[in-house]
C-alpha cells in the first residue's frame, strides 16, 4: 500500500512540475473572469432595474398639461381697420356762452377795482410840513423869541420866558395864516386871550394870541396861507401894558421853535 501511495504522489508530482501548472494557472484565471462577469451583470441589472422604478415614479406623480399651440401672425397679412376709430365731438361755445362769461369776468374786473371815491378818503395825505411861510401882520418884532434868556415883562413886572414873537400892528389889523393848514384849535387863555391853532402837517403849528374877541375861521377849516383869520385886539391879559400886537408861536412836535426861523426876512 505504501508504495502504491507513494508512486500516485510521485506521478502527481511529476505531472504538477511539467503541464500541471500551467492547467491549474488557467482555471484559476477563468474562475475569476467567470465571477467577474456575474458580477458585471447582476450590477447593471440592478441598476437598470433602478432606473426604470425611477422612471415609472416620476411619470407616475408629475401632472400632465394639454400643450397649448400659439398661433404665428405674420405682420405683412394684418390689415388696417376699414373705418377710424370714433373721435369725441366737440362743440364750440355758443355766442351766448362767451357773452355771459364776458359778463362775468366784467364783474370781477368792476369789483377787484377800488373805488376812487374810497380811495381819496381812506388813503392819507402824506403829512409833510410847508416850506414857504408869510408874516401874520406887517408890523414889526417888539420883543424877540426868548427862552434861554429872561426878558421883562412890562405888564407883570417880571422876568420871564418868551416863548413868540410879538409884532406891532394897530388895533383892528387882519391877521392872515403864515401856511396852508387846518384849523386846529379855538379858545380864550385867561392869559394870552382870543388864541388860534393851525397844523400845516409835518409836526408844525402855530399859534395866534390876542387876537379880537370873534375869529373869521371856525374849528376844522381849512385855510391857506395869507387867508384871514381874525384881526389884531386886547385880549390878552399878560401883555395888556404893551402898545396893540399880536403874539404869535410855533411848536414843531410840540416843543417851542423860534418863529423867526420860518418867516422870510424883510
Amino acid at each position: 500500500m505504501n508504495s502504491k501511495k507513494g508512486s500516485m504522489l510521485e506521478r502527481l508530482a511529476k505531472f504538477m512540475g511539467n503541464k500541471g501548472f500551467y492547467i491549474v494557472l488557467f482555471l484559476c484565471v477563468a474562475v475569476i473572469g467567470v465571477s467577474a462577469w456575474v458580477l458585471t451583470y447582476t450590477v447593471r441589472r440592478t441598476g437598470l432595474d433602478l432606473d426604470e422604478d425611477l422612471s415609472i415614479r416620476v411619470t407616475a406623480t408629475l401632472p400632465t398639461h394639454t400643450p397649448i399651440e400659439i398661433p404665428t401672425v405674420n405682420p405683412n397679412e394684418i390689415n388696417p381697420p376699414s373705418t377710424a376709430a370714433p373721435q369725441p365731438e366737440i362743440n364750440p361755445p355758443s355766442e351766448n356762452t362767451l357773452v355771459q362769461e364776458k359778463t362775468d369776468s366784467q364783474v370781477s374786473a368792476v369789483e377787484s377795482t377800488p373805488n376812487e371815491d374810497v380811495m381819496s378818503v381812506t388813503e392819507d395825505e402824506p403829512d409833510l410840513a410847508p416850506t414857504t411861510f408869510v408874516w401874520p401882520v406887517t408890523g414889526s418884532i417888539m420883543t424877540p423869541h426868548s427862552v434861554e434868556a429872561l426878558v421883562y415883562d412890562r405888564t407883570m413886572m417880571d422876568w420871564r420866558a418868551h416863548k413868540g414873537i410879538d409884532i406891532s400892528g394897530e388895533l383892528g389889523a387882519k391877521v392872515i395864516a403864515v401856511a396852508s393848514g387846518t384849523v386846529e384849535d379855538i379858545y380864550k387863555d385867561q392869559m394870552m386871550g382870543t388864541t388860534v391853532v393851525i397844523y400845516h402837517g409835518g409836526g408844525l403849528r402855530s399859534i395866534y394870541s390876542n387876537l379880537a374877541e370873534l375869529p373869521t375861521v371856525a374849528v376844522d377849516d381849512y385855510v391857506s396861507m395869507g387867508d384871514v383869520i381874525g384881526a389884531i385886539g386886547q385880549t390878552s391879559l399878560a401883555e395888556a401894558g404893551d402898545v396893540t400886537h399880536l403874539h404869535f408861536e410855533m411848536t414843531l412836535d410840540g416843543q417851542n421853535v423860534n418863529p423867526s426861523d420860518y418867516l422870510p426876512p424883510r
